[in-house]
Parts: C-alpha cells; sequence; structure tokens
C-alpha cells in the first residue's frame, strides 16, 4: 500500500477520516533526558504523513488542531502518536509541518542524487546514510576521497540540477523483471503491496519508501561541505541540500560579521588573527603560570619567616590550581602547621587542600569536605579536592583554627 504522502509528495493538507484510536505510550528524549509521554496510536484511511523510514524521519503535522508527535508504519499502515484521543469514523483534515517535508524531501532526494553519481563517476558505492538536523551524511565504500573529486562531484551534481531533470514515481508488482534493474539495499521484512521506484530520469532508478521532490530544480542547490573518515575503510560524504544550503550561508555571513567586530580585521584575515590570539594567549599563560609558582614560593617563605606565626596557616586565592596549593604545602613544614589553602571564587566552585600532621587532617577533612559540599580523598597528611561551594570557607578556617588550639592545649 502506498500512502497519499508517497502517491503526492507536494500535498499539505488532506481529509480523511479515523480508523482507530488506542491508549499508548512514546519514548522520547527531552533536552537529552528519556520520557515517556502518555497518548493514543492513530490509524487514518489514508494519510500525508510521512512515517519514518528509508533513511528519512517522520513528517510533522496536525490532525485537526491535535498535534501527531510521532508517525511509524507498522506493516501497510502509518500509526500516528498524538496526545489527545479522537473518535473513530471522525473525518478529520490533516495538515503536514510543509517545512520540515520539504527540507526532508530535499535532503532525500539530493543523497538519491549524490550516491548515483558517486557510483557512475567513481565506483564509489553508498553503504548507509543519515539525514540530520543540520546536515546530512554519505557512507560511501572507499577509504577516502580526493579533493579533485569531489569537487567535480560537486560540480555534476549541481549541472543536473540546472538541467531541470525530472524525478518520477512508477510503483512495479514485487515479481516485476524490471526490480532487479534498480538499485536497492533490500526490503523491510514486513513489507506489503507494490515496490515504489524513484527514477530520476537519465541518472538513477532507485527503490525507495521517501517523500522526494518532482524535478532536481526543487533541490536548488547542493553542498558537499567535505569527508570524514568513516568505520571499516569507509568515508563519510557530509551535504546539504537546498534551504540548508541558505541557512548555511546567512548562518556563515553573521559569524564572519561578528568575528570582523571582534578581531578588527577582515574576513580573509580571520585565520591569522586567531592564530596569533591563541600564540599570545598561550605565552601569557605560561607567563602566568612561572608567576603563580613564584608566588607560591614567596607566600610560604613569608609565613616561615614569620616570627610570631601560629601552627595554622590559611590562604584564599581567586587564580591558582593545585599545583600552586602543593607548592605552599611542600615549602611549609607541614608535620608541625596545619594548612588550609583554596582557589576559586569565593562563594562559587573551586579547589581546597588541607595539611599538615596526619592526625589533625584525618580528623578534620571529612568535615571540611563536608562543608565545603564537596569530593575529595586524603592520605599521608593531605587531604583534597573540589568545592562545590567555597561560601562557608571562612566556617571551615574558625573551625580548624579552634581544633588547632585544642590540639595545642592537650600537648
Amino acid at each position: 500500500m502506498a500512502f497519499q504522502c508517497q502517491r503526492d509528495c507536494y500535498m499539505k493538507e488532506f481529509v480523511t477520516s479515523v480508523v482507530s484510536c488506542s491508549p499508548a505510550e512514546l519514548k522520547h528524549e527531552v533536552n537529552g533526558k528519556k520520557e515517556t509521554l502518555k497518548g493514543f496510536n492513530v490509524k487514518l484511511q489514508d494519510t500525508i504523513l510521512f512515517p519514518e523510514g528509508g533513511g528519512q524521519p517522520d513528517d510533522h503535522g496536525l490532525i485537526g488542531d491535535v498535534p501527531v508527535l510521532r508517525v511509524t508504519r507498522q506493516g501497510p499502515e502509518a500509526v500516528h502518536f498524538v496526545s489527545s484521543p479522537l473518535e473513530v469514523g471522525q473525518e478529520v483534515q490533516v495538515k503536514v509541518d510543509w517545512e520540515r517535508r520539504f527540507d526532508h524531501m530535499q535532503q532525500h532526494s539530493g543523497q538519491h542524487l549524490i550516491t548515483a553519481l558517486a557510483d557512475t563517476m567513481f565506483g564509489y558505492k553508498t553503504t548507509s546514510w543519515d539525514l540530520g538536523r543540520q546536515r546530512s551524511t554519505i557512507e560511501l565504500d572507499t577509504p577516502c576521497v580526493k579533493p579533485a573529486q569531489l569537487q567535480a562531484l560537486e560540480e555534476a551534481i549541481n549541472e543536473r540540477i540546472r538541467a531541470h531533470v525530472p524525478v518520477t514515481v512508477q510503483l512495479l508488482s514485487i515479481d516485476d523483471p524490471a526490480v532487479e534493474k534498480v538499485r536497492s539495499r533490500g526490503l523491510p521484512e514486513d513489507h506489503a503491496g507494490p515496490i515504489r521506484i524513484i527514477d530520476i530520469e537519465g541518472v538513477d532508478a532507485n527503490m525507495c519508501c521517501g517523500t522526494h521532490v518532482s524535478n532536481l530544480s526543487h533541490l536548488q542547490v547542493i553542498k558537499l561541505l567535505g569527508t570524514e573518515k568513516g568505520k571499516k575503510n569507509k568515508t563519510n560524504l557530509i551535504f546539504l541540500a537546498g534551504n540548508r544550503v541558505l541557512k548555511y550561508a546567512e548562518k556563515s555571513y553573521s559569524t564572519e560579521r561578528s568575528l570582523v567586530s571582534l578581531l578588527k580585521t577582515g574576513p580573509d584575515e580571520h585565520v591569522e588573527a586567531v592564530d596569533k590570539l591563541q600564540k599570545s594567549v598561550k605565552l601569557l599563560q605560561k607567563t602566568n603560570l612561572s608567576l603563580l609558582r613564584d608566588m607560591a614560593v614567596l607566600i610560604a617563605q613569608n609565613f616561615k619567616n614569620n616570627p610570631q606565626r601560629g601552627n595554622f596557616f590559611s590562604l584564599h586565592k581567586k587564580e591558582g590550581d593545585n599545583e600552586f596549593m602543593n607548592i605552599i604545602a611542600n615549602e611549609i613544614n607541614t608535620e608541625e602547621t596545619l594548612v588550609f589553602l583554596t582557589v576559586g571564587e569565593e562563594k562559587g566552585p573551586g579547589l581546597f587542600l588541607l595539611a599538615g600532621p596526619s592526625g589533625p587532617v584525618t580528623e578534620t577533612g571529612p568535615q571540611v569536605l563536608e562543608m565545603l559540599q564537596g569530593k575529595g580523598a586524603g592520605k599521608n597528611g593531605r587531604f583534597q579536592g573540589k568545592a562545590n561551594s567555597l561560601a562557608r570557607r571562612g566556617e571551615v578556617e574558625a573551625f580548624l583554627q579552634r581544633h588547632c588550639k585544642h590540639h595545642t592545649s592537650e600537648e
């Protein structure tokens, strides 16, 4: 059975009737979290909403005023998941999200064209493809595609688009000899009805269930962005078709204008300007680390040279790292002195180090960790880790000072 969306891929609205409606659940991701929605599976007499298949995602749209959240295929039928129930036998108007549908048509027909010409020109077979949200990928059965081949392929593709080549749909019975002559990666196990062939005149004939443009000119343009190394000696070819190319150009221009403002140079000098900035930042970071190390040694020496120093030393510094804190602790004799160091935002997250005689460190470490809402561990007179909040740092310092006085009075 062919759905109305397959018979007329350009139909945006369609009147049909509800055949069945049953309670169902839909598992999907929202902001990276998996959720289960309760709703209803609806089957219609026919549909213009494409169920996912052939590497193409499903359509979105409306049945009446009820949003369709997912469309899947079960044998010869399309199942629409909706949040509200629909009355069986009710006549309904179905509307497709045309922007999403036409985008899928452009990417899918574009894939057929690229696949056919990559095979014809270089013998590179397509083993799989992925229609992504922003860009699509074709997996080619070759270890690499040379830059000159990529350019020649892109030129040939867009030449066919400019030639207004027709794209037609043929329906053949499964035992028709013509089926053997078309390109195919096989039929799904639950396939029912005639075989659907997408014919790009003089270019390609391919078995496919997806929605496609009726003429290559509707693709507008295809841009091959480049290639990436695939799995097992394969190459992933990344491409954009149609409106995605326009959106990509618009976004690229917006980024370019922002960089002109930030870097105070023209677009042709952006790479050089960023390269200089990176080198400057690396040099500054190196200098900063060297100064922090020197500062750590001076801080420790200043404490050691103070004749009125006690048996407790505490310091917080916004800038710094574990190495900075460990240098201070190493310079101070922690066999006699309890050292409490923190780096980071004063009331935000940061790092901490507690060093000193193993007894007091072991006794106080877990409570310090709790007060700083942190994670860490200790051994051999050192207890250090990450603090989720340094807001109670003053309380920790007072707690450690009391412990030091108590420990001293016991001695």
